[in-house]
């Protein structure tokens, strides 16, 4: 893809679309219009945002339903499915998608351990949002110029610190309150810097394949993760664990991410928290300590 290239980043409010625009402002034209300015549900501001603007890539992180608190959404398959095909429907008028799709897809009923892409559709997901980007990605195996990155465990600076935990556990240490888990869990986490190095990878150059985990291939529990940010502050924090066991891991299998993206090297996890709590630390004043 030739440089300069004209990005439109829907979501571009949210975790990985701030992230997203930060990174990528110098280098590209960014569109980066807000739910007033686009209406995504809409299929006649849709058309007419492509009608008057010239797109080369699509990146899609809009999303309804994605996070712990929206997950149950009742309107969640409609609204993703509304949002994907509003955009696909002016294919002819931009040059490549990325869309962003979830672990989700593989079903979250059951232990996902580290699974490879040839296992979709083994399960079809019970929950609306991950049966809405099941479809889509049933849509992007047979579409051309599409790929879907199927994201694990992604977390970072902007990310919703009332309810994902890397950043949750994170502030309530900086307040000096204690580090709460439902229960012990296996994640595949990448970082955001990380993931956004593989996104500029996929709008330079044509995947082999449709779908791609994205992931460290790598697992670690939460308890774990509460105790390097243990390690890590001044003050500690204890740590309560509400109920006994493990809940289903959700780890993924990424050798055909890494067989696309030679050489491509994961930043090391403890490094990742360390900055993630020193950007806390500097932005503490933005943080709602009743919200945590």
């Amino acid at each position: 893809m030739k440089t300069n290239t004209k990005i439109l980043i829907t979501g571009a409010s949210g975790f990985t679309g701030k992230n997203l625009k930060e990174y990528l402002g110098g280098k590209h034209t960014l569109f980066t219009p807000s739910h007033k300015d686009l209406d995504l549900f809409s299929e006649k501001d849709v058309d007419n945002f492509f009608k008057t603007h010239k797109i080369d890539v699509v990146i899609h992180t809009a999303v309804a339903g994605g996070s712990r608190r929206e997950e149950a959404e009742k309107s969640a398959l409609s609204k993703n499915l509304r949002m994907f095909f509003n955009i696909l429907r002016n294919k002819k008028r931009f040059k490549k998608m990325i869309h962003f799709g979830s672990g989700a897809e593989y079903d979250k009923r059951f232990p996902i351990v580290q699974v490879k892409e040839g296992d979709f559709d083994k399960r079809v997901p019970a929950d609306e949002y991950g049966y809405a980007k099941y479809l889509c990605s049933k849509y992007i195996e047979l579409s051309e110029d599409v790929v879907c990155l199927r994201i694990f465990g992604l977390f970072g600076k902007y990310e919703d610190y009332r309810y994902r935990f890397i950043s949750n556990a994170i502030c309530r240490n900086i307040y000096g309150m204690p580090i709460t888990i439902g229960q012990n869990v296996y994640f595949d986490y990448i970082y955001i810097k990380d993931f956004i190095r593989i996104v500029e990878y996929f709008i330079e150059h044509k995947p082999r394949y449709k779908v791609y985990n994205i992931g460290t291939g790598k697992s670690i529990d939460i308890k774990s993760i509460a105790k390097k940010i243990n390690e890590i502050a001044d003050k500690k924090s204890e740590v309560i664990i509400k109920n006994k066991g493990l809940n289903n891991e959700y780890t993924c299998d990424n050798s055909r991410l890494l067989s696309e993206i030679k050489g491509f090297k994961f930043a090391d996890l403890d490094s990742n928290i360390q900055e993630l709590y020193a950007w806390y630390t500097e932005n503490k004043c933005h943080i709602d300590k009743e919200k945590i």
